[in-house]
């Protein structure tokens, strides 16, 4: 277990158990957006699918992991960073996602820019989704 994801349990005074702790430190090692389904193929011989998606509910719900707008229409989950809690959640940044190797990123530098909104509309939240080829795999080319 990472000494990162016991602390993030012990910021957001949650109970260590392993299937927090797993899942957390699958976030931290991947380090890009995944998939419900992402995260049962490395589980599915320690957890049920019941676990985990309480467990995943639990973390979008305190503030710990975000969701994330993809283009394949599968929700994703990426892990927040320490400015976000129970009540707000800071994700005014830009996604990215490699058309290479199809891992989805956040981009905590680059923001949404603001937008006007015509009377009568409420904001609730902004998703941009930009597509191209990550670093990663732009040193492979």
């Amino acid at each position: 277990m990472h000494s990162q994801s016991i602390h993030i349990l012990n910021d957001f005074n949650l109970r260590h158990t392993d299937c927090r702790s797993v899942i957390l430190d699958i976030f931290i090692d991947k380090g890009f957006a995944l998939s419900h389904s992402d995260v049962e193929e490395k589980v599915k011989h320690n957890f049920d699918r019941v676990t985990l998606y309480r467990t995943l509910k639990t973390f979008l719900d305190k503030g710990i992991l975000h969701k994330v707008l993809d283009d394949s229409g599968v929700t994703k989950y990426a892990l927040c960073k320490e400015s976000c809690s129970v009540s707000d959640h800071k994700h005014e940044h830009v996604h990215f996602k490699c058309v290479n190797c199809g891992h989805t990123n956040c981009i905590d530098d680059v923001l949404i820019p603001s937008v006007k909104l015509p009377q009568g509309y409420k904001f609730l939240e902004s998703n941009l989704l930009i597509q191209g080829v990550c670093k990663d795999c732009g040193l492979l080319a």
